[in-house]
């Protein structure tokens, strides 16, 4: 496990977005593993300027996100099909037939959840994927709990998770309750992980997840056992932790 720190925000975005930028260049026909919320943005931001500069081409590349609210149609504003089209996907020249979201209007949870495992099974699996951190530990929306889950699946979100994101909707009640969400054992077949996490408001969490016990009840914490894990967080995120940063 390699942990960079930065600075500050920017700085991590670049950071991060010079991981996948790598990873695209090394291997053009790439499967990457996409995130959603207000971490990320700073990293696609980059990723289109460079695109824009040139650098980087998407033509080949295909991605899977992790998540998507159940319940939400794909035009919602909050719906994360419609946040990835915004912050990154029409403004690169990835073809759209190659991006793949839970589908959030799929009432059927066996069928959805089976679905999208077979869609990253028949990619080849993911190379690299992008994992914000929540306040509880969730990575993707696996909340905590008493298993780690395998697969794709549909989960509770919990309240914890509910107040976090109410930001973005008019209230609370507007948050949707559950959401489509790879699992734990699809996120860890990733070959390669880059988890980010900014702010003084998540040192306690990442050093549960970076130095804990493994647990399901920190569902980060199964991070531990990958072999290629890259946490690029800013300093003051980073201020529990006794590991060695870069």
């Amino acid at each position: 496990m390699r942990i960079y720190k930065t600075s500050d925000y920017n700085t991590l975005s670049q950071k991060a977005a010079a991981l996948i930028a790598a990873q695209v260049v090394q291997k053009p026909v790439s499967v990457l593993g996409l995130a959603t919320g207000s971490s990320p943005i700073g990293i696609y931001k980059q990723l289109i300027q460079w695109h824009h500069e040139g650098i980087l081409d998407f033509s080949q590349v295909s991605t899977v996100n992790l998540d998507e609210y159940k319940g939400l149609p794909r035009d919602n504003v909050q719906s994360y099909y419609y946040f990835m089209n915004e912050n990154l996907f029409k403004h690169i020249n990835i073809n759209p037939e190659s991006t793949y979201i839970p589908d959030g209007m799929e009432s059927d949870d066996a069928k959805e959840c089976s679905a999208y495992e077979s869609v990253i099974n028949n990619m080849g699996g993911v190379d690299l994927q992008l994992l914000g951190l929540g306040y509880n530990g969730h990575i993707g929306f696996n909340e905590p709990a008493d298993n780690f889950a395998k697969a794709t699946h549909c989960v509770d979100l919990q309240k914890s998770t509910i107040d976090a994101n109410k930001r973005f909707f008019a209230s609370a009640e507007d948050v949707p309750k559950q959401a489509y969400t790879m699992g734990c054992g699809t996120i860890m077949r990733a070959r390669k992980i880059v988890l980010i996490a900014s702010g003084a408001e998540k040192a306690d969490i990442i050093a549960k997840a970076l130095e804990g016990p493994v647990t399901p009840q920190v569902p980060a914490s199964i991070l531990q056992f990958h072999p290629d894990v890259t946490i690029v967080a800013t300093a003051d995120a980073l201020t529990k932790i006794s590991g060695e940063t870069i």
